[in-house]
């Protein structure tokens, strides 16, 4: 298997039960069902890990629009945009293999934040992945896009 690599992992976050607030990590630990400790672990292994780029938030910043690192809900902020990858593609990040599975719909919560982050961010907030080999990953991680 071929592989290119892209970028690297900038910041890594899990979502408790009961807690609005990100909890960001130096590693985070995956398998088949999600992000272990990951308030959304077991729910849906198609939507197990949210994947964003750091430009979503630059986006946000050029609209005079600043929020902290996670609020887009992201278990994985990179360096690197993968939005425009088909779902199907494999990116090898740390000891995980990811499976793109589909684009992210923005949530409405976000405008309780700013009302324009919606319109702003609706193709550009970040895609679900699924785990296809179970792994690590941690801060600075370098991502590899996989060409099967």
């Amino acid at each position: 298997m071929l592989s290119k690599k892209v970028g690297k992992v900038l910041h890594l976050f899990i979502s408790k039960s009961g807690i609005s607030q990100r909890f960001e990590q130096e590693k985070i630990t995956l398998d088949k069902l999600g992000v272990n400790e990951d308030k959304f672990y077991t729910k849906n292994p198609q939507r197990s890990v949210l994947i964003s780029s750091i430009d979503s938030y630059t986006l946000l910043k050029n609209y005079n629009i600043e929020i902290p690192f996670g609020y887009l809900g992201e278990n994985i902020l990179l360096d690197y945009n993968p939005y425009a990858l088909e779902v199907g593609t494999l990116l090898k990040i740390g000891g995980s293999t990811l499976e793109i599975t589909q684009h992210c719909t923005i949530c409405n919560h976000l405008a309780v934040i700013d009302v324009k982050i919606p319109t702003l961010l609706k193709n550009d907030r970040g895609i679900f992945a699924r785990v296809v080999e179970d792994g690590d990953i941690e801060m600075a991680d370098e991502v590899y896009l996989l060409d099967v």
